[in-house]
């Protein structure tokens, strides 16, 4: 009987039974909010984690809870990674490549949110930067690594919605800048790497999906101010209400952390791959205008964008090398 989840699945509910002994993963910002309780689910069901940090100082206090649950041989080891400098990215890459150890799963969980303007040491928009390109240039490294019939996880967002990319000026430097539409264009590339790996890797058993975790309070918006939060908040519930459409619900973190561990262990690998996933399930594409409204826009899930994206960013990562 195939287990029935929703919105307020936790992430021990969906590990419920299992054994990971022997398995290994690599989360990406595993050091707070839903990359943490990820960390720390799977290595409480035995599993041996990597987890990637951009400050292992910081990170090592922080992530002792996930230490003090590990069970059955499961265990957690840091690395060093800033995914906004390519120079980061290769270092850890090698160090993980010259351990040689392979990863059943890897979860690109890290992201910046709505940040100010910025570039990265390497000359790309913050968020397109640190979102995308960073992931794109670790998981490309290491892509021997993960194992055959392996999965990647790579966490989107609803605000997906609110822009397709725009491949001929990514890191805006012909146009205004938007922390919300950078924030947006970002997590659309992100459902569009899942897509285009998908379709490179599964004949090796490989299959890739991206995730809307859903809304909680982590630390992700330290961007924004509590009234501008709030204000956020406020402005989807009454975007929803107006398309007829429930508010959205603040998640807890075990809730938030569930799809993400649901697509890396338990989904049928061969279902969700290419997808985008919500509340530990496939979502249906709607191209309804409306930013906040369910369902994933047919764009972040094209195949011939998510080819275009993947040859700009290795233009884009090449011209920077």
């Amino acid at each position: 009987m195939t287990q029935k989840y929703g919105p307020k699945t936790t992430t021990d509910e969906v590990l419920s039974g299992i054994e990971l002994k022997g398995k290994r993963f690599l989360i990406t910002g595993a050091s707070s909010g839903i990359g943490l309780e990820t960390a720390r689910s799977l290595v409480s069901h035995g599993a041996s984690v990597v987890g990637a940090v951009r400050n292992l100082a910081k990170a090592e206090p922080a992530t002792a809870s996930v230490r003090d649950a590990a069970s059955q041989g499961g265990s957690l080891e840091l690395i060093n990674l800033d995914l906004a400098s390519l120079q980061s990215v290769r270092a850890c890459a090698d160090k993980l490549l010259a351990d040689g150890q392979p990863f059943d799963a890897i979860i690109a969980n890290a992201g910046v949110m709505a940040t100010p303007f910025g570039r990265t040491i390497d000359g790309f928009e913050v968020q397109f930067g640190t979102n995308h390109l960073g992931h794109f240039a670790l998981i490309n490294q290491i892509e021997p690594l993960l194992a055959n019939d392996g999965r990647l996880v790579v966490l989107s967002s609803l605000a997906h919605r609110g822009a397709d990319i725009d491949l001929d000026d990514p890191n805006f430097e012909q146009q205004a800048y938007d922390p919300w539409v950078a924030y947006s264009r970002s997590k659309t590339a992100n459902s569009l790497f899942a897509v285009e790996f998908d379709r490179r890797y599964r004949d090796r058993g490989i299959r890739a999906a991206s995730v809307m975790p859903g809304n909680s309070l982590t630390d992700l918006p330290r961007h924004l101010s509590p009234e501008d939060l709030q204000g956020l908040l406020q402005t989807v519930d009454a975007a929803r209400t107006e398309a007829g459409l429930p508010p959205k619900e603040l998640k807890e973190i075990s809730q938030a952390a569930a799809t993400s561990v649901w697509a890396a262990v338990v989904a049928n690998k061969d279902e969700i791959g290419g997808h985008y996933l919500e509340d530990c399930a496939v979502v249906p594409i709607d191209d309804t205008p409306n930013p906040f409204a369910d369902g994933v826009r047919s764009y972040a899930l094209d195949a011939n964008r998510a080819k275009q994206l993947w040859a700009k960013s290795e233009e884009l990562i090449s011209a920077a090398s």
